[in-house]
């Protein structure tokens, strides 16, 4: 498990427009790094739509919003363009930094026990995981980030 203040887990990944994003070289920046279970399901789009609408609040902080989830750069690109996404999506279809940062949690869904992402947040400043927010709701969930901000 991690925990506040420990070194944010480095990885290499492919965003939504298939580039590579690298967090290494972002080891100087405020990230909010917000995991999400599926792209294009009810509860992650109302999450991440309410980070869209809010990121001009988290540009004016310094802050970068990536959102992550078991989708591929395909499903990525096409939940970011249907809900105009202003933000980096990024493909962990292979489930690496999800277990890097330990959000792959066993769930019950309609009666049978799945592994799946826990809907969880990270901010990382400088490196540092400087708060974690878990069993997240999705409504007013980026107003509650940029206030602990």
């Amino acid at each position: 498990m991690l925990k506040e203040g420990d070194k944010a887990p480095l990885f290499k990944v492919l965003t939504d427009n298939g580039e590579e994003f690298d967090l290494a070289a972002h080891q100087n920046e405020k990230i909010v790094l917000y995991f999400y279970p599926r792209a294009d399901t009810p509860g992650c789009t109302v999450e991440s739509c309410e980070f869209r609408d809010s990121v001009k609040k988290f540009e004016s902080k310094g802050v970068t919003i990536l959102g992550v989830s078991p989708d591929t750069t395909k499903a990525q690109a096409k939940f970011k363009e249907k809900f105009d996404l202003n933000f980096t999506l990024l493909a962990d279809d292979d489930k690496e930094i999800a277990n890097q940062y330990f959000v792959m949690k066993e769930k019950n869904m309609y009666g049978k026990k799945v592994m799946g992402v826990a809907r969880t947040t990270f901010v990382i400043e400088n490196g540092t995981i400087t708060k974690i927010f878990e069993k997240v709701k999705p409504e007013g969930h980026a107003e509650e980030v940029l206030a602990t901000l």
